[in-house]
C-alpha cells in the first residue's frame, strides 16, 4: 500500500500569505491572537481539517496577528480566530468564526468552488 502524505498547518508571516495565496489554488487561513481561549480550542479541528483527505487541495495557514502588520488590518474590528478562504490570489470569505461547524462550512465552500478560468 502507498503511503499518502499527510497535510500540515503552515505557520507563515504575512510575506509568507502572499506567496502562499499566490502560489497555491487554494488558501485557507486562521489568524490567531495570544490568550485566546477560542483559537485553542479551534486548534485541534484545524489540523484534523488539514490532515483530512477531503480538503488535500487547499493550503492551510496559520499567522499570529500581533505579529503582523498587514493581518492585523486586515482584521481590523475583529476578534481572534479570524478565518480567510482565498481562490486563485483573491479573498472569497473572512470572518470570525468560533464553531469547528462554521470552519467545517467554509472550509466546505472553498473546496467545492470551482476555480475561473482566464
Amino acid at each position: 500500500m502507498k503511503e499518502v502524505a499527510r497535510q500540515q498547518v503552515i505557520d507563515t508571516n504575512d510575506e509568507g500569505l502572499r506567496r502562499y495565496t499566490h502560489d497555491h489554488l487554494k488558501v485557507f487561513v486562521k489568524f490567531t491572537s495570544d490568550n485566546c481561549e477560542i483559537c485553542e480550542q479551534l486548534a485541534p479541528p484545524f489540523a484534523r481539517f488539514a490532515d483530512d483527505a477531503l480538503f488535500e487541495t487547499i493550503l492551510f495557514l496559520r499567522l499570529a496577528s500581533e505579529e503582523n502588520p498587514v493581518a492585523r488590518k486586515l482584521m481590523q474590528q475583529r476578534v481572534a480566530p479570524f478565518f480567510v478562504s482565498y481562490c486563485q490570489g483573491r479573498v472569497l470569505e473572512c470572518d470570525t468564526l468560533t464553531t469547528e461547524a462554521e470552519v467545517y462550512d467554509m472550509l466546505q465552500r472553498l473546496r467545492e468552488l470551482l476555480p475561473q478560468s482566464n
